[in-house]
């Protein structure tokens, strides 16, 4: 027995270990197994250690005011067994406490539903005795007010209030919440502990777990899923892009490519094709579950302690304006952000920033924008703010040269500083990283500390010292990787504060750019929900394979339907040297963008590919500059809406079963479809959804439905709407140069009484309807006519 003993004691100091482990943070961290592994919290609601409290009934209720309470009725996980088979499922438990006269068996906590808008409701729900905090939160423009729309009645068994767009039914035992559209149709609806019977497979409930570990508490929003229902939104996700049948999980991260589950840009906003949108108001990880392990139910997995969830009724155009009302909508960046950014990773120094600019105004390669990425610094990759002595002799005239031949300059810059970096010490001394609960730092690398406005300050020294040099955007590179279990000036642990730090970030950079410069601008790769306000943001490291121009693209269009009107991506892709048939396809998808980079691994240049790559690449390029005046007027009516300029089929026809099937083709703005080669073939399938529509190379014209269609010179398919009328301009070799007194008019079999187009000019505050009329068989802008 004695030699058992020093077993023994070590298992149990290795238990004890254990235990401690999880000590003074959320137990879910423990599911991370990797820095910065997404923190999915599904497992806590299936851990037999925890207990699960399932909304039982309304206790309280006051139709006036909407606010009221819930009982929570108490159950636990359990194995249920059926002839050698297990599976988990939930019991009625009872309490645990002592003394149990102290602590509810069943508790009843704070609930209420408030109409924000006529078009939007707000669930809220608390899990414990303390609410949320009363700050302004980051997400919202303001604080949203009661509105008045929306009419109260009894009903049998609950409370409904109506008004032109829907209806919510607030039942009282069981509780359950039922959201009609205008005409009666169920949109949705709570899923109870009733709502299950009809299956074998227990299913959670609408509930929230308290962790045995720590006794925090986190929400299970569980709603209904249709048949034939279709989810859309969730951020960049890269995955297919109806997200029903798939589990998501919203958190930031760098996935180092576009082909995996995992997110740069998670938002947490989805609409569904039933006619309904649903934010979730945190900034905790979230699961969701869109009937990837039961079919009829939606369970968002809410890490907050608190439900506060924005439901907004309507077609996919109105839950985006909705969305992007109470969350902010993007200005407009500036008109040269619109034009060519030239970049690689990277140059290195002046005279390579230099000899760029003179290639392209030799080769008559419209451009707008030098980038230099990692290594403006004595360094590769160690930012320090500073253009390397020893390669930039004069970077401020450099600056000012390129300005004067009209490029703009971008800078790459990171948050994160390595212990080498002559930065760090100053950072670490001065608190501005995030620290440990120990009270250094959780890293290697010292993460600045956006919530410490110290650090705002000693960061906003460094950024306005490069933009008051001349440089017109900075690059807002990573942002993903907030320590989970740092501890936050804001007073809060990673849990809540990883997700905001991308929306902290891009809000300093880009308010500093535009109180400096007067630029809306940033080139930024992490989001969260409010980052629209501040764009541009890009599309990360894709591979370098026709994957991963499909995958690029299914993440912008999910990044559109989650309220960001602008978007861009690495063209030929980031992660090696881009195969000249893949640099020709992948070209026009980008240039067919709001905003158009080259970017990734040397060379991206056109004439490192020799003459005949450089031709079409001009021509390209040339088509994006002569569509200004279209590209510019359709940015702005998007970001009044938040639209997307890059935007599914759905958006535009909702009413076509078809559109909302497709996922590697877009709309361009309103009028112009775009369906990129992703091999390198001569054609493609397309569904053009509608009317008819005229190819833009060579204007053959196509009834609605599936086609086998060809691309032209440039290597995409691109149609239009026929009846359409694109404003042109004459080519120019930067935004600064375009005559935009000479607009031409491109007419697709336009309608003769055609009266009027929408123009946005710069320089100009709103879109307006120009008057056109026909002159010598052509039209033309009424204020053209002499």
């Amino acid at each position: 027995m004695m030699n058992t003993f020093p077993f023994l004691r070590k298992t149990i100091a290795l238990v004890l270990l254990l235990n401690l482990s999880v000590s003074g943070f959320r137990a879910v961290a423990q599911q991370s197994k990797l820095v910065n592994d997404p923190v999915d919290i599904s497992g806590d609601f299936r851990d037999f250690s925890n207990t699960i409290f399932f909304a039982d009934s309304l206790a309280a209720f006051d139709p006036a005011t909407g606010q009221g309470k819930i009982k929570w009725k108490r159950h636990e996980p359990f194995s249920a067994h059926n002839f050698d088979n297990s599976m988990l499922s939930y019991k009625r438990s009872y309490s645990n406490e002592f003394p149990s006269i102290e602590y509810a068996q069943d508790p009843v906590l704070p609930f209420s539903v408030e109409f924000t808008s006529p078009r939007t409701v707000r669930i809220r729900a608390n899990t414990g005795a303390q609410g949320p905090s009363g700050e302004l939160s980051l997400m919202l423009m303001k604080e949203p007010v009661k509105d008045a729309s929306w009419k109260y009645k009894k009903v049998s068994g609950g409370h409904e209030y109506t008004n032109v767009h829907g209806s919510v039914t607030v039942y009282e035992n069981p509780w359950k919440i039922l959201i009609r559209d205008a005409a009666g149709k169920i949109l949705t609806q709570t899923r109870g502990q009733a709502d299950g019977r009809s299956s074998y497979t227990p299913t959670l409930p609408f509930s929230f777990v308290r962790r045995a570990s720590d006794y925090s508490r986190s929400v299970a929003a569980v709603f209904s899923i249709s048949p034939d229902e279709k989810i859309f939104g969730c951020g960049e996700s890269f995955t297919r892009l109806d997200k029903n049948g798939q589990k998501v999980v919203l958190w930031t991260h760098d996935p180092n490519g576009v082909e995996t589950q995992t997110m740069y840009k998670p938002i947490p906003f989805y609409m569904s094709s039933r006619g309904y949108g649903m934010f979730m108001h945190t900034t905790s990880p979230i699961t969701c579950d869109f009937g990837a392990t039961y079919g009829e139910s939606n369970a968002m997995q809410i890490g907050d302690e608190n439900l506060d969830l924005f439901v907004f009724l309507g077609k996919p155009k109105d839950i985006l304006d909705e969305y992007t009302n109470l969350t902010g909508k993007a200005s407009m960046p500036p008109l040269w952000s619109f034009g060519l950014w030239m970049s690689r990773i990277t140059y290195f120094s002046e005279q390579d920033g230099r000899n760029v600019a003179a290639k392209l105004r030799e080769n008559r390669i419209p451009s707008d924008v030098i980038h230099f990425d990692t290594g403006w610094f004595e360094t590769d990759w160690r930012c320090d703010y500073r253009f390397a002595p020893s390669r930039f002799k004069d970077p401020e005239g450099m600056i000012a040269d390129l300005k004067k031949q009209g490029f703009r300059t971008s800078l790459w810059q990171l948050p994160y500083f390595v212990p080498k970096n002559s930065l760090y010490p100053e950072i670490v001394e001065k608190g501005l990283a995030v620290k440990n609960a120990n009270g250094t730092i959780p890293y290697e690398d010292a993460v600045l500390d956006f919530s410490n406005p110290n650090t705002i300050k000693w960061y906003e020294d460094k950024i306005s010292g490069l933009l008051k040099m001349g440089v017109g955007a900075i690059k807002v590179d990573f942002g993903e990787a907030a320590p989970l279990s740092g501890v936050y000036a804001s007073g809060r642990t990673g849990f809540y504060e990883h997700n905001l730090y991308p929306l902290r970030y891009n809000k300093i950079v880009s308010e500093l750019t535009k109180k400096l410069t007067g630029d809306n601008i940033i080139w930024a790769r992490s989001t969260w929900a409010g980052s629209q306000r501040y764009p541009i943001h890009w599309g990360g490291d894709a591979e370098t394979t026709n994957k991963g121009m499909e995958a690029q693209l299914r993440g912008g269009l999910s990044l559109g339907m989650s309220g960001f009107t602008f978007w861009s991506h690495d063209i030929g892709g980031f992660t090696m040297k881009t195969p000249e048939d893949l640099y020709r396809r992948w070209l026009p998808m980008g240039l067919l963008s709001s905003h158009t980079r080259t970017h990734g691994q040397a060379p991206k240049e056109p004439w490192e590919y020799g003459e005949d790559f450089q031709n079409y690449f001009r021509k390209a390029v040339e088509m994006k500059y002569k569509l200004m005046p279209y590209i510019y007027t359709e940015s702005k009516l998007a970001s009044e809406k938040g639209l997307p300029m890059v935007r599914a089929l759905l958006l535009d026809f909702p009413e076509d079963p078809g559109a909302w099937l497709v996922d590697n083709q877009y709309m361009f703005g309103s009028e112009i479809l775009v369906a990129p080669l992703f091999e390198n073939v001569k054609s493609r399938q397309v569904y053009l959804p509608k009317g008819k529509w005229v190819d833009y190379q060579t204007r053959k014209v196509y009834e609605s439905g599936w086609h086998e269609i060809a691309a032209g010179a440039l290597e995409v398919v691109m149609l239009v709407r026929e009846g359409a009328v694109l404003p042109h301009v004459k080519v120019a070799q930067s935004t600064d140069q375009i005559d935009w007194k000479n607009i031409e008019l491109v007419d697709f079999n336009s309608d003769k009484n055609k009266t009027s187009i929408k123009l946005f000019l710069p320089g100009e505050n709103e879109v307006k309807d120009v008057r056109i009329v026909k002159k010598g068989g052509k039209l033309v802008l009424g204020n053209q006519v002499r």
